[in-house]
């Protein structure tokens, strides 16, 4: 590629003619049928479907019990009301995330705490929790960024050993596996999300794993406004027809359409997860003799469900900053994104006392981050064109 190449931010011809997102879900014929037969059934919200998109991803996993809900956010808030987040109690976060990871310690009443992350993975670091744990702290809310999990062997010790609950935010993790075993099967809880770019999709929807029967319990009637008509659970059973609320829950249930359309996608899921990890070995092979870019790390004994792709940006070996380049790759029609703005840095969590600098890796990771398209549906084609626009662009900005 050389330097003189037009990017088309200055007014040259694009690698592409059409835009192409970041993500996309990928809906076919036999997802509609599914859809279109529970809307000729007697059940179209609360039914059996439900329960059978719960049993399978709970065979999926590994794990005992599932529970479906609205949307992931709905999800990770009914794991805190599970975990027992009560007001003065702290739970430990990543900054490194969408800002749900860390509203649903907010919602139960608790305070967030932020750890910074491994500057390798873009994970919590287990180092960097480790001195925010006091007496206050009641639980730590893992993310499995990207799709790569967390450092599970280390965190899970020091939870056990410190008596907190591990909540595993898996919004981009469906499929991947630590140590050989299926994220969704190792901390206590963990939320997965079927928003449409994710690895399967409900339209909007989330799920809890767990293996424990108390929070089970919990997370149903949670997601039911706090209503149960178990007759062994009942205060004052009169009649059939009785039942009591006995928490302030919320009207958090997935329907049976959204189901239907779940248990479609999931007979896909290993298919789009080898389109994943494929599209993301190309992108490596392509870019790794980049010195401008870094391709992401991946630890040894994690295989990652490559939910995002993204590309640091060597800044030291460019003229020009990541706002520009984002920029000009938009305007090749490469549909790059940014994940994520730390969260402690959004007006609202200023607001509320969080500073800037708190986490000083996840920060300058921030400033040097760009996601690349990385979906199923996507072509050869249009891995290329991304490649194409990717090297054109810093090859037009590189000091070299």
């Amino acid at each position: 590629m050389k330097k003189n190449d037009n990017l088309a931010l200055h007014g040259g011809k694009p690698v592409r003619d059409s835009y192409l997102p970041y993500g996309r879900q990928w809906i076919d014929e036999e997802d509609i049928k599914a859809v279109t037969n529970v809307l000729k059934s007697d059940f179209i919200t609360t039914g059996p479907t439900i329960s059978q998109f719960e049993k399978e991803v709970a065979e999926f996993v590994g794990s005992k019990y599932a529970v479906a809900f609205s949307s992931g956010t709905a999800a990770l808030h009914a794991a805190c009301f599970a975990a027992g987040i009560k007001d003065n109690d702290e739970v430990i976060t990543t900054p490194m995330t969408f800002a749900a990871s860390s509203n649903c310690i907010l919602y139960t009443g608790g305070s967030p705490v932020f750890a910074d992350i491994n500057p390798q993975t873009y994970n919590i670091s287990p180092e960097a929790i480790k001195p925010l744990i006091n007496e206050k702290t009641k639980a730590i809310i893992t993310v499995d960024f990207t799709g790569q999990p967390a450092e599970y062997d280390e965190i899970m010790s020091l939870a056990q050993k410190q008596g907190l609950i591990v909540i595993d935010d898996a919004a981009h993790a469906l499929g991947a596996t630590y140590k050989e075993k299926y994220i969704g099967s190792i901390a206590d809880m963990t939320m997965f999300s079927f928003h449409p770019v994710k690895h399967i999709t409900t339209g909007e929807g989330g799920m809890i794993t767990t293996d424990n029967e108390l929070y089970y319990e919990k997370l149903l009637e949670f997601r039911s406004h706090g209503i149960t008509r178990d007759p062994h659970k009942l205060q004052n059973f009169h009649e059939p027809w009785y039942y009591e609320m006995q928490e302030l829950g919320f009207n958090y249930r997935m329907t049976d359409i959204q189901a239907s359309l779940g248990l479609s996608q999931l007979k896909k899921l290993k298919t789009f997860l080898t389109k994943r990890r494929e599209y993301a070995t190309k992108y490596n092979n392509a870019f790794k003799n980049m010195n401008e870019i870094i391709t992401p790390f991946q630890k040894q004994g994690s295989n990652s469900s490559w939910h995002l792709y993204i590309l640091r940006l060597n800044v030291h070996k460019l003229k020009t900053n990541r706002n520009e380049i984002f920029k000009a790759l938009q305007k090749e029609n490469i549909g790059v994104n940014v994940h994520y703005i730390p969260v402690y840095l959004h007006p609202f969590y200023q607001q509320m006392g969080y500073k800037k600098g708190l986490c000083p890796r996840a920060e300058s990771v921030y400033q040097e981050i760009i996601t690349l398209p990385l979906f199923p549906k996507m072509s050869v084609e249009d891995l290329n064109d991304v490649i194409a626009g990717v090297q054109k662009v810093i090859s037009y900005y590189s000091i070299y």
